[in-house]
């Protein structure tokens, strides 16, 4: 039976994998994103996000409690300063696993662990960006820049023959002229 065994022990001891988690939080919050094995960032999702989390109130007892798990001043510093300003008006969900091809070596499953905010691909401008219609969907908007594309296109053949129309006079002129 497994009761009471919600910790992954990934393997290790009590120390080591604490060492580990905390090795690897570091490098997550310094370098927005890394790539590890998916049991490890699921382990690392569960250990890293109540402490972005806490780092959402900049108290002193709140460093101090992030600091007893980070064991790094510098990663302290810019989880307080840089993601915690990023983060603190999301609820929550501070990280996101990407699955990724499996490892050559060994085949184990990898995946890329990264910051939501802090990605630009899924960030605002994909989000910003306008929705493909269907066909019998079109907008409104669509069409009436179709008459507005043609207006301007019987303008500029307007202006062209205008043009046309007033060089005719002046070459018959310049002709008469030799014939006289």
């Amino acid at each position: 039976m497994r009761h009471g065994r919600k910790v992954n022990h990934l393997g290790r001891t009590d120390s080591h994998r604490k060492a580990m988690l905390a090795n690897m939080a570091s490098s997550l919050i310094k370098h927005k994103r890394i790539s590890t094995t998916l049991a490890k960032a699921k382990a690392l999702r569960m250990y890293v996000e109540p402490l972005i989390t806490k780092s959402k109130t900049d108290t002193t007892h709140s460093r101090r409690i992030v600091f007893g798990y980070l064991q790094d001043k510098e990663t302290v510093t810019e989880l307080f300063r840089d993601v915690a300003a990023k983060v603190a008006s999301r609820p929550g969900g501070y990280t996101r696993i990407i699955k990724l091809n499996n490892r050559l070596g060994d085949n184990a499953e990898m995946a890329l662990i990264e910051l939501v905010d802090y990605n630009e691909v899924y960030g605002k401008e994909a989000d910003s960006a306008e929705k493909k219609t269907t066909r019998r969907g079109r907008s409104k908007a669509k069409k009436s820049d179709a008459p507005a594309a043609k207006t301007e296109e019987v303008k500029a053949e307007e202006v062209k023959a205008e043009e046309v129309v007033e060089e005719a006079p002046a070459a018959e002129e310049t002709k008469e002229d030799k014939g006289e």
